[in-house]
């Protein structure tokens, strides 16, 4: 076995990650190559090259770094034979690993001695999601917060203020969402998630029911609502009783579904655990244990 490590290319993060790779690989016999990435998208471009170039070659691609880095790696290697995906978890929220509370994703021991399991993806157009995908506000809120930071504004002073603005303008997105043919809502939505795992956002348990090998995309569709609403509503999606809780109860529609539709006259921004892309519409289709997961190996108990 062949492992490839895919660090993540933010300069803030690459160094961090450099020194930790080395401590962990130090005196181990392995085969192994190291890639550091050049920008958003080239880790799908990378691995994808890489497998179209040795399709018999069995390589465990390892994603160093968080949400983003990851979804790149697992995209890459969606339809490829012989290779498989695991996870050094350097990220600042890590909110993948929370679907495995009992695996620890930051000891490459634990990862070198892990088991492999198929699990799911989710295809949003002609691109994927590994953990969760969202549109209406909080995508909204993704995307501005991104476009503020590109502007030199502090990141979390961006983010920050992407939501206080979009929590005034974005409550009422013009998005039709349908789940195996079924309209859920009136045109007017809030947000609506699209589940294969169950976190987002860093504290969001938004598919409290989600699987990742099942087959299924947790839809869950918020309806348009006051701001008053809107702050009730956030602490019950926050604890994750938003499916139960008689109030949340009138104000959502969730659903398990195969394939969804977004359509809208507008834009839709779109985030894909945590990267933003944008259309006109979206295909949402689950792809059935098409990922090979190398699951961190448990720690025994004493």
């Amino acid at each position: 076995m062949k492992y490839i490590f895919v660090i993540n290319s933010r300069a803030d993060k690459r160094e961090t990650i450099d020194k930790d790779l080395e401590r962990q690989l130090s005196g181990k016999d392995i085969h192994y190559d190291v890639y550091h990435t050049e920008g958003s998208g080239d880790g799908i471009r990378f691995v994808r090259i890489y497998c179209d170039l040795h399709q018999e070659e069995e390589v465990c691609f390892v994603a160093c770094g968080g949400s983003g880095t990851l979804n790149e790696v697992a995209s890459g290697i969606v339809g490829f034979h012989h290779k498989s995906l695991a996870l050094l978890a350097y990220g600042s929220t890590n909110d993948f690993t929370k679907n495995y509370p009992d695996r620890d994703f930051r000891s490459l021991d634990r990862i070198l001695n892990g088991e492999n399991t198929l699990i799911d993806i989710i295809k949003v157009n002609d691109n994927y999601s590994i953990n969760v995908a969202n549109i209406g506000f909080d995508s909204e809120a993704a995307f501005w917060g991104g476009k503020y930071a590109e502007n030199g504004m502090d990141g979390v002073k961006a983010y920050r203020r992407a939501v206080f603005s979009c929590i005034l303008t974005k409550r009422f997105n013009r998005i039709q969402v349908t789940a195996d043919g079924e309209k859920l809502n009136n045109k007017r939505m809030l947000l609506c998630t699209f589940g294969n795992g169950r976190w987002y956002g860093g504290q969001y348990l938004c598919s409290p029911n989600a699987m990742l090998d099942d087959g299924l995309i947790e839809v869950c569709l918020f309806k348009a609502c006051s701001l008053i609403t809107f702050l009730r509503l956030l602490k019950h999606y926050e604890k994750g009783d938003h499916l139960v809780d008689p109030f949340c109860k009138k104000r959502l529609v969730y659903r398990r579904a195969r394939y969804v539709t977004a359509t809208s006259r507008n834009l839709i921004y779109a985030c894909l655990d945590g990267e933003t892309i944008a259309a006109g519409s979206y295909e949402v289709d689950i792809l059935h244990k098409a990922i090979n997961l190398v699951l961190p190996q448990k720690e025994e108990k004493k």
